[in-house]
């Protein structure tokens, strides 16, 4: 499967995460990302493909070609493809990985308590459906 474009693949029933991939597609005014729901089929063969079980993640991905980054270094990366203002929060990499990746985790492990847990998958607008895998 070889995309042009970056690859987020994310939770799709997860309050957080979908708010997360609105905010994405809201602020990527390049187009650059394209998105997918790890209960997709598309997702969910990505996630496979890079050794994570799509029934029980614990982190989304960033698939740029034949590399893939998690945890921090996902959410990183995708901040800096915004553009500014956000991509100033790239400078967040000075902190170190283990760092970072321990509070992603925990955010990672809570989100359905502390967020929820929607009912039916991430469903994009029309207009933003060009950019759903």
């Amino acid at each position: 499967m070889s995309e042009p474009h970056p690859i987020i693949v994310f939770d799709g029933m997860c309050v957080l995460c979908s708010a997360n991939a609105r905010f994405i597609l809201r602020h990527d005014e390049a187009g650059r990302f394209r998105l997918a729901t790890m209960q997709s089929e598309a997702g969910s063969a990505l996630m496979a493909r890079f050794g994570i079980d799509p029934l029980d993640p614990e982190t989304f991905i960033l698939v740029d070609g034949d590399r893939v980054r998690r945890n921090s270094d996902a959410a990183l990366a995708i901040v800096a493809g915004l553009g500014w203002p956000l991509k100033a929060l790239a400078a967040l990499r000075i902190v170190p990985r283990p760092l970072r990746d321990t509070v992603y985790r925990i955010v990672a492990r809570n989100r359905y308590r502390w967020f929820g847990r929607r009912e039916q998958c991430f469903v994009p607008t029309s207009e933003q459906a060009s950019r759903i895998l």
